[in-house]
């Protein structure tokens, strides 16, 4: 069964897409099946991905407001293992068109909860706003991955953040936990780069990956071609950087999965050793 991560920061700029397309691609580099959601209105995954977005027949927003199925939109192997939901500009219009709708803020998770046993891993890319398209990627998901740029006002915003997810904890979704903290666009050059994750890692009680992210001028010229990091320059540092936490991720998972099976064995044991003393 697929893990859902979406992938949110209401702050712009911080390298949440970037995280987004080259995280799937080196998930779907390692063999592990990746569907990947486009639910920003701007469509950067989407284009960064290699897809036109602007002559899309179907994308996410026909999906939401129920006008086409997920096979109608789904883009399949754009890369290899990689599938993609698109978006576009269209998208911004469905915040109006899902208001006064029954459950709005599940439309997403009644749609990728039939795709679970497709996929290894779901990433969704979340506009940057609290809006009613992140509570709906938020709702869907199990855990939410916070990418975080290196820089003066990294902190800004973030309790917002957190305070968000632990509403649509509450409310929505009483299983949503934070994945962790990414650092993005380190310069190590620089002390402030340096301060700032130390000044994070002080503040934030939440998991903070070990991988950071540097700033690479790689990275940033691989969208305008429409490609990866891992593909547009494999020997790269970004790429080097999104594979690291490709494995980080992995590694995360499987450690859950260790610890639901001793959870469950653990119960199990007890349920055996009441029935013996009854």
């Amino acid at each position: 069964m697929a893990r859902i991560i979406a992938i949110a920061n209401q702050k712009g700029g911080v390298g949440k897409t970037t995280t987004a397309i080259n995280l799937s691609a080196c998930l779907a580099e390692k063999g592990r099946r990746v569907l990947v959601v486009d639910v920003d209105p701007q469509g950067n995954t989407s284009s960064g991905l290699g897809i036109d977005k602007m002559n899309l027949k179907n994308s996410i927003y026909q999906l939401m407001i129920g006008e086409c199925s997920i096979d109608e939109c789904r883009i399949v192997d754009q890369f290899e293992n990689l599938d993609v939901i698109p978006s576009n500009v269209n998208l911004a219009g469905a915040e109006i068109e899902l208001i006064g709708i029954d459950d709005r803020e599940y439309i997403l998770k009644k749609h990728l909860d039939q795709e679970r046993d497709k996929y290894d891993f779901i990433l969704i890319d979340c506009p940057p706003s609290l809006s009613t398209l992140t509570v709906n990627a938020m709702t869907a998901a199990d855990t939410v991955l916070v990418p975080i740029q290196c820089e003066f006002y990294a902190l800004e915003g973030l309790t917002q953040l957190i305070h968000t997810i632990n509403l649509v904890k509450q409310r929505l979704n009483p299983t949503l936990d934070i994945e962790g903290v990414v650092f993005t666009m380190f310069d190590a050059r620089t002390n402030l780069s340096l301060q700032v994750v130390e000044n994070v890692k002080e503040n934030l009680k939440q998991n903070i990956y070990k991988t950071i992210i540097p700033r690479n001028v790689r990275l940033a010229e691989a969208p305008s071609h429409g490609v990866p990091i891992n593909i547009y320059d494999p020997k790269s540092s970004g790429a080097e950087g999104y594979r690291e936490l490709a494995d980080e991720v992995i590694e995360k998972e499987s450690n859950d999965l260790v610890a639901a099976t001793e959870i469950r064995e653990e119960r199990r044991s007890k349920r055996k050793l009441i029935k013996r003393k009854k």
